[in-house]
C-alpha cells in the first residue's frame, strides 16, 4: 500500500425519488459498476470546488458550491493501489440536464437515473455504496471506515 492518502469527492445528484449513477468503463476491475460523479481533489482546491467540478466534467451539470453539503466521510483501503478519503456531498441544486461527457475518453459508459429505492439492486461499487447508504439513511455528516484490516490480523 502506498505512503499517501487520496481525497475524492463524491456528488450526490437527486431528482425526486432518483439518484444518478455512472457506469465506468476501461481496464480495471471496477469496470461496468456504477458509481457516483466523483473524482480527486486537485492541489489547493477547496472540497465543494472539486466536487463541482468534478460534476461538469463528468456529467455537464453546474453546481454552486455553496449549494453542497456534505453527508458522510468514509476512510477507505482495499478501493485501488492508495488508501482514500472520500467526501460525499449533497447537491441541492444544479443547473443542466446530466449527460455523459466522458464517453469519448473511455471512462463512462453509460449515466442513468435510479430510483432511490432500487439503488441497492443495481452493481454499485462497495466505496461509492457505503457513502449512497449513509445518505439514504439519512446521515448528515457521518463517518465510516471500510475495508480496513485490523492491526495483527
Amino acid at each position: 500500500m502506498a505512503d499517501r492518502h487520496l481525497i475524492d469527492v463524491h456528488v450526490l445528484l437527486v431528482d425526486g425519488d432518483r439518484l444518478l449513477l455512472t457506469q465506468r468503463t476501461g481496464n480495471d476491475p471496477f469496470s461496468s459498476r456504477w458509481h457516483l460523479p466523483s473524482g480527486k481533489l486537485d492541489a489547493c482546491e477547496p472540497i465543494t470546488v472539486a466536487a463541482a467540478r468534478e460534476a461538469y466534467e463528468e456529467v455537464g451539470v453546474v453546481i454552486d458550491p455553496a449549494d453542497l453539503r456534505v453527508v458522510h466521510v468514509a476512510h477507505v483501503a482495499g478501493s485501488g493501489p492508495e488508501a482514500r478519503l472520500g467526501l460525499f456531498l449533497y447537491a441541492a441544486r444544479w443547473q443542466g440536464e446530466p449527460w455523459n461527457r466522458e464517453e469519448e475518453m473511455g471512462k463512462c459508459s453509460a449515466v442513468c437515473w435510479v430510483p432511490l429505492d432500487q439503488v441497492a439492486e443495481w452493481d454499485v461499487i462497495e466505496y461509492s455504496a457505503v457513502g449512497i447508504r449513509a445518505f439514504l439513511d439519512g446521515a448528515a455528516a457521518s463517518f465510516s471506515e471500510h475495508g480496513w484490516v485490523p492491526a495483527g490480523v
